[in-house]
């Protein structure tokens, strides 16, 4: 391969995994790593990465596109727009969500955004699916077959009125899930003790938007989490916990993988760089603020961080959930609303490389490595897209970003290209910005410039992987040897 001629030399850089670190130049030939190495003979094109860092492009797993909310309405992006802002933040691939609500067929919705995506990304991107209506029906009839066409993994709320599911429906969502090799993953609040919350709240007069935090009580996070780890449990089902944001939610989730329990579990830059205090501003000003579960204490984002460099959280997403500052989201339901009446979610798909490189890398505090690992190669592999995305290696495939660590940037809402408009981190001054990023082989971003077309993206099929196989530790009640021969896989 070494005397080929490369589409690309990235020269002089240096190179970061999730592993390692090390000077090399990379040279690509039809879209993927062919050559690691020094000296390499000159591509096509070459480009001049002394002073630099070659990373991987990033790996967005937990993003909400151009998705229809419960509540009958599209969020503020487009798939060209969402990601569009990815790929300027350094991100390369993304998963996003089909999320199907009541009464409507699983496929069919898998279909609906299929077209919308195919139509607008210009990165790769996947498909979560969200079960909103599990019926038998979308079980039995619809769900093998879309597992078998790429789409591995499955959310579930465990909270929201239109979408939440009971603990025996997550029960049989996990069972069809282990029967299909897929992976499962929940938002994970108890829906009793928020809706109660509210109420008391609202009768009594609180209905600004820092009352947000209050309704969304911590406890109704760890609740939540030890009884969907516990539902897991019970038929041996290895699941993934969205965006943990309080100090409980880690000790349940270390305390099952500490039994041994195949557990993953992220978290989000909102929850480590935020908290409950963000909330209160005056006016609407909140809303801004506004997602669930909230920000919580510094406390808490410490015990995030410890659970980073734990290895029991294992993922940084941005859980990208964009609505305008305006009648059209934030303040669709009222000019100054009550903490009720705001679409929870905030965007992030383009900060969140740069806030996360500023507060490791470049402060000290843990490696370029580690950063790798938590953005771009754990999604990767957890959710079934290594070995082609997520790291710099040969045979995977050329998606790249070239940071200038030295580079500083203040985050403002003048500079979003998403169509939320705002950003909670507006600002903030990161130093370290990706100034150069490649997609197959294909520079996509350069010189401030998008240099790709709508729909140049591609669809990644993948099997759910090494995450979603079950570890074989059944208890007594499943397990025939123990329970009498009750055969119940």
């Amino acid at each position: 391969m070494m005397s080929d001629v490369f589409d690309l030399v990235i020269r002089g850089g240096t190179v970061a995994t999730a592993s390692d670190c090390f000077k090399a130049d990379v040279g690509v030939l039809n879209g993927r790593i062919v050559a690691l190495g020094s000296d390499l003979p000159e591509g096509r094109r070459t480009i001049d990465a002394g002073r630099r860092l070659v990373l991987p492009g990033g790996v967005d797993s937990h993003t909400h596109i151009e998705q229809m909310s419960s509540g009958g309405f599209i969020n503020s992006d487009t798939f060209l727009s969402a990601t569009t802002a990815a790929a300027f933040g350094g991100t390369t691939s993304v998963i996003s969500f089909a999320a199907q609500n009541t009464g409507q067929s699983l496929a069919r919705v898998v279909e609906d955004y299929h077209r919308v995506a195919k139509s607008g990304a210009v990165i790769d991107y996947a498909f979560h699916m969200i079960l909103g209506d599990p019926t038998e029906a979308v079980l039995t009839d619809e769900l093998p077959d879309l597992v078998k066409a790429g789409h591995s993994s499955l959310k579930i709320f465990m909270t929201y009125d239109r979408v939440k599911v009971d603990d025996e429906r997550i029960l049989e969502i996990l069972m069809r899930a282990r029967e299909n090799a897929a992976f499962v993953m929940a938002h994970a609040e108890n829906h009793g003790m928020i809706t109660w919350m509210t109420n008391r709240l609202l009768k009594r007069g609180y209905e600004h938007g820092r009352y947000h935090a209050l309704a969304h009580a911590r406890l109704a996070e760890r609740e939540a989490i030890y009884r969907f780890l516990t539902l897991a449990e019970l038929v041996n089902q290895p699941v993934m916990v969205y965006h943990v944001s309080t100090a409980e939610g880690c000790a349940v989730i270390r305390e099952a993988r500490g039994r041994g329990q195949k557990v993953f579990a992220e978290t989000c830059p909102q929850y480590l760089f935020l908290t409950r205090q963000d909330l209160d501003r005056p006016g609407n000003e909140a809303t801004k603020f506004m997602f669930s579960p909230p920000a919580r204490e510094t406390g808490d984002a410490d015990a995030l961080w410890q659970a980073l460099s734990l290895g029991d959280l294992q993922i940084i997403s941005s859980d990208h959930s964009p609505y305008a500052f305006d009648e059209t989201g934030k303040l669709r339901y009222a000019a100054i609303p009550n903490f009720k009446q705001v679409v929870s979610g905030v965007p992030g798909i383009e900060a969140r490389l740069p806030l996360m490189f500023d507060a490791m890398v470049s402060s000290g505090r843990f490696s370029v490595q580690d950063f790798v690992r938590w953005t771009a190669s754990e999604p990767a592999r957890i959710y079934g897209l290594a070995p082609r995305k997520g790291s710099i290696a040969i045979g995977g495939d050329a998606d790249i970003a070239i940071w200038d660590p030295e580079k500083t940037v203040t985050l403002s809402d003048a500079a979003v290209r998403d169509l939320s408009r705002f950003t909670p981190f507006a600002g903030r001054t990161v130093k370290g910005w990706p100034e150069t990023v490649i997609r197959r082989g294909e520079v996509i971003v350069a010189d401030g410039k998008l240099h790709a077309v709508a729909g140049s993206g591609q669809f990644l099929a993948r099997a759910a992987g090494e995450a979603a196989i079950p570890t074989g530790k059944l208890p007594l009640e499943m397990d025939s040897a123990r329970n009498f021969g009750a055969e119940l896989f």
